[in-house]
């Protein structure tokens, strides 16, 4: 679908605005007590229609922070995790924005969009040719869903990369109206060894998405970085392992993850961009 004159609008006012600012003062808000907390915990639950039913807390009132509420854990019977060993487990809950073949090194967003492997992962030239002709899944996490990350595959960790950028919005009239922008924002990738090949995880901010946090790392952004850095975890002593359905990172407000891998994978038939997923669940298998 191409952008309308509303998405270009929506879209291109967000150049205008100071967006890292914006969004620093909102990591800040979100983690003050005070008595205005429950109620903007309660009014955000209300106005985006969260399900608490699933988390190990539904207490509304019981969240000291609004990103303790945001960031809420779900209770362990809540997600079960798809099981065979070439099953691909959703990430995430969300919905999902496209999925299918990255070819020559373009990952194709949707019809007319595409845009580079290599930017994407910024400018690793390594992982862009294992990855150049593989799979991919771009998933959108809206203000409502689940906001932690977890493995789709298990895999050692062998590479973390973050890559400065702006903070758009990653919701769907963003992608129709903005071209590259997943490789324009600010972005965290997690590579992973898997017995299936290369596996990235693209995590990709947006505007108010004030933190990015891996398991093993912590605190990613902020604080905000002028260049690329890149942290190799190949040689590591203690090295990373995770298990299909491990956590492996969170997001705070709405945002995308971009699911990349070397090999073959079949998505299921019965998916498609728009669909709603939920983490854990079958999304394709590996051959």
């Amino acid at each position: 679908m191409s952008a309308s004159v509303t998405d270009i609008i929506k879209t291109y006012s967000l150049y205008v605005l100071p967006q890292h600012a914006l969004t620093r003062i909102v990591y800040w808000l979100t983690r003050q007590q005070s008595s205005l907390t429950a109620p903007v915990i309660r009014w955000f639950a209300k106005k985006f229609d969260v399900d608490m039913q699933d988390a190990v807390n539904s207490d509304l009132n019981a969240y000291p922070t609004f990103n303790t509420f945001f960031t809420r854990p779900l209770k362990p019977s809540a997600r079960p995790i798809v099981a065979d060993d070439d099953a691909i487990a959703c990430p995430a809950d969300g919905k999902i924005s496209a999925m299918g073949n990255i070819t020559d090194a373009r990952v194709f967003q949707a019809k007319g969009i595409d845009y580079s492997l290599l930017n994407l992962l910024g400018g690793d030239g390594e992982a862009t040719k294992r990855l150049g002709n593989g799979r991919f899944t771009t998933i959108y996490l809206s203000p409502r869903d689940y906001h932690r990350l977890h493995m789709p595959l298990s895999g050692r960790l062998i590479k973390q990369s973050h890559v400065p950028g702006r903070l758009f919005s990653v919701g769907p009239h963003t992608v129709r109206a903005l071209p590259d922008l997943f490789t324009r924002n600010e972005r965290v990738i997690a590579q992973f060894e898997t017995e299936q090949g290369l596996m990235a995880l693209v995590l990709v901010g947006a505007m108010n998405v004030a933190a990015i946090e891996t398991v093993w790392h912590g605190l990613v952004t902020p604080p905000q970085r002028s260049i690329i850095s890149h942290e190799d975890y190949s040689e590591s002593s203690e090295s990373v392992r995770l298990d299909k359905g491990s956590e492996m990172g969170r997001f705070n407000m709405g945002s995308t993850i971009i699911v990349l891998l070397e090999n073959s994978a079949n998505w299921s038939g019965d998916l498609q961009a728009g669909d709603a997923v939920r983490m854990g669940q079958l999304i394709g298998k590996v051959s």
